[in-house]
């Protein structure tokens, strides 16, 4: 039986779907600016910890976290419901 398209809305099938975000390069280019300028970060994680630091380095599935006066921390991605910057930069 060869297959048939659903039959209704002709531009449904030719409509784009956005893009996962890894797709975009929009969260490397977001973490890549935050790390080079050194900007302090607020990383606030799914259990409702929130941790300040500055990104140091980021992969894939990690991100790790530098803090004055305390460990550097490395988070997985899926640990973090957001990160904000602080404002201003590192001293």
């Amino acid at each position: 039986m060869p297959f048939r398209a659903p039959q209704g809305n002709p531009n449904a099938a030719k409509r784009s779907r956005t893009p996962p975000p890894e797709d975009t390069f929009e969260e490397a280019a977001f973490l890549k600016a935050l790390g080079e300028m050194q900007k302090p970060v607020s990383v606030k994680l799914m259990d409702g910890q929130t941790v300040h630091g500055w990104i140091e380095y980021y992969d894939k599935n990690m991100v790790r976290l530098t803090r004055e006066g305390a460990p550097n921390l490395f988070i997985f991605k899926h640990e973090i419901m957001y990160i904000a910057e602080d404002g201003g930069k590192r001293k």
